[in-house]
């Protein structure tokens, strides 16, 4: 008798193993193709999710992002840009102000301009731009972010209720990268991006 519970534990065990096996790798196939696929198209507007900023300095991967933004902007599909993120302790700016000067010094006016100033993840950025967006009743949105993000970025502002389509910016997809998002999106299908963000 004990054997045989042994026997079916085992297998279970086994079985279990191997859907989580083929899960993980389905989902590392999504999160890089994604992070290939530019799906850049028309939208009420582009909102840019925030990365690191030095004291009103933009770093290179928010640069990058803030670049392809303005690209965007340039051909048409969308009049506006959200810029998002909040900024760390002791910080003399937020990362959408380093964002806002940015683009501005570029030639976007301010009026063409969102800015989203308390988010400090990917959940609470596309949250706040799409209480932002929606008094302005604009419900489609072009996501811009580094590319390993892009599969997580459109699933959280599907969550959200948003329209969403993800136009990486430049730049190469580590395989460190690649991994951790495959472990967000993983997780995070299952108990949803809002509890995802609650856990780091």
């Amino acid at each position: 008798m004990l054997r045989r519970i042994l026997r079916w534990a085992i297998r279970l065990t086994l079985m279990f193993s191997g859907v989580l096996v083929l899960y993980l790798v389905v989902t590392f196939a999504q999160v890089t193709w994604a992070a290939n696929r530019d799906g850049a198209r028309e939208a009420d507007a582009i909102v840019v999710l925030g990365a690191a900023q030095y004291d009103g300095r933009p770093s290179d991967v928010l640069a990058a992002r803030l670049d392809h933004a303005y690209e965007l902007w340039e051909e048409d599909l969308a009049e506006v840009i959200v810029v998002t993120g909040g900024g760390q302790p002791g910080d003399r700016f937020t990362e959408a102000y380093a964002s806002f000067e940015y683009l501005r010094n570029k030639g976007v006016p301010e009026e063409a301009l969102r800015l989203e100033v308390d988010g400090t993840n990917t959940w609470s950025q596309l949250s706040a731009s799409a209480n932002i967006l929606a008094k302005e009743e604009r419900g489609s949105v072009l996501l811009v972010s580094s590319p390993y993000h892009a599969f997580r970025i459109v699933a959280t502002a599907d969550e959200l209720g948003l329209d969403a389509a993800a136009s990486p910016a430049s730049g190469s997809s580590s395989m460190e990268n690649l991994l951790r998002e495959t472990g967000a999106v993983a997780v995070g299908r299952i108990i949803g991006y809002r509890r995802l963000a609650g856990l780091t």
